[in-house]
């Protein structure tokens, strides 16, 4: 029978789970897919938030046990985390990713939770895990490089007078349907993984990689026609649609990957005595996210879409492509991974394809530096209030 100050615990942790997951849905997961949409004034601020809230809860309840196992086993070695550490952990960085947000500085809840998640795990005694943390570093770097390179890129393809829009944007809609045909889904895969639509189909087509690369292609055709024949009624219509449907694939992407940072702390509590599955975890996360994407979000979505860059539909499509596929890698791989760091990232890329127009290079500079000081504050942060809680109590 568990303990009352067991069940006590746990209940403090979920609601500290609840306002980490308050706070991403205000800050990341619900800011940050459909700013460069609002940017270009393809849906309104207050729309976007409601939309980036439900499919910020479809990704969390289909896509996000990858990297909430991460986040609660993979940081730190030869301790487990304790329902006072998960609390101490899940305050910290929740308290640091809500300054930003009413601050009006995207912070990176990536950095927060696994810093605040590792200084409480030393403050324990744990080991560093530092090939996860390896990978996790590497992924970071890169995310800034690739996302601005191929945002660029992408925008300078879509300017390009030689290149016409009724070519140029069917391509990229068939290459984002050839991810998203390549995408995992918790109800697609066998009990406890995840099957894509390529794995799923690939055997009635011939199976292996075969089956898999005749899906693909399928998926692909499909996505680059269809969007071939709305820009043939109407482009400027043609853009905004896809602009949309991008947006809604980053959206659900962030809950996919951003819910992992609120709830993860608490898989290590279900081995001691709360018999909980980890898709009821993921349900809680994923209507925290929701809470914050319809009652926080707004201040941040305007802060994106104006604030950084002056967008257009094409350099939004730019910046949204890289995105959606870095999203949803670092989801494959269980790897956490900031919204913020990867839309920011492409937005700048997609505005340096236009000569830097509208670029804000004193904002970014305090972003990065926001960035870095939340990933220093919270690791030394949750190693201190760890240790004094820890005396105290």
């Amino acid at each position: 029978m568990v303990g009352l100050e067991t069940l006590g615990l746990f209940a403090v942790a979920s609601v500290a789970s609840l306002f980490m997951a308050w706070a991403i849905g205000a800050g990341s997961s619900g800011s940050t897919p459909f700013a460069p949409a609002v940017g270009a004034n393809a849906i309104s601020v207050m729309r976007a938030g409601l939309v980036v809230g439900i499919l910020g809860f479809l990704g969390a309840v289909l896509q996000g046990a990858n990297v909430t196992e991460a986040v609660g086993t993979s940081l730190i070695g030869g301790v487990t985390i304790t329902a006072v550490a998960a609390i101490v952990g899940l305050l910290t960085a929740a308290i640091l990713v809500a300054i930003g947000v009413f601050a009006g500085y995207p912070i990176a809840t990536a950095f927060t939770v696994t810093g605040a998640v590792v200084g409480v795990g030393l403050a324990l005694g744990g080991d560093p895990a530092w090939a996860k943390y390896t990978e996790i570093a590497t992924l970071w770097a890169l995310v800034p490089v690739v996302g601005g390179s191929v945002a660029y890129a992408t925008a300078r393809i879509l300017r390009a007078e030689s290149v016409p829009e009724t070519v140029a944007v069917p391509a990229l809609g068939g290459l984002v349907g050839a991810i998203l045909a390549n995408v995992g889904f918790t109800v697609l895969g066998p009990a406890g993984e995840q099957g894509s639509l390529a794995s799923l189909a690939g055997p009635l087509v011939g199976g292996g990689a075969v089956g898999t690369v005749v899906v693909t292609l399928a998926a692909a055709s499909f996505a680059g026609g269809l969007l071939w024949l709305d820009l043939r009624r109407d482009e400027t219509a043609g853009q905004r649609h896809f602009l949309l449907v991008l947006g809604g694939l980053v959206a659900f992407s962030a809950g996919g990957s951003q819910v992992g940072l609120a709830i993860g702390p608490l898989v290590p509590l279900l081995g001691d005595g709360i018999d909980l599955p980890v898709i009821a975890l993921l349900v809680g996360g994923g209507l925290g996210l929701l809470a914050g994407s319809w009652t926080g979000a707004p201040r941040m979505i305007k802060a994106l879409s104006q604030d950084y860059s002056s967008l257009g539909p094409r350099r939004s499509i730019a910046a949204l492509i890289p995105s959606f596929a870095i999203a949803q890698t670092a989801v494959a791989f269980g790897i956490p991974v900031s919204f913020n760091e990867i839309i920011v990232s492409a937005i700048v890329g997609s505005g340096y394809a236009a000569g830097g127009s509208g670029v804000s290079r004193r904002k970014m500079v305090y972003t990065v530096l926001a960035w870095l000081g939340s990933l220093a504050l919270s690791l030394g942060g949750g190693y201190a209030a760890f240790t004094v809680v820890d005396a105290v109590v």
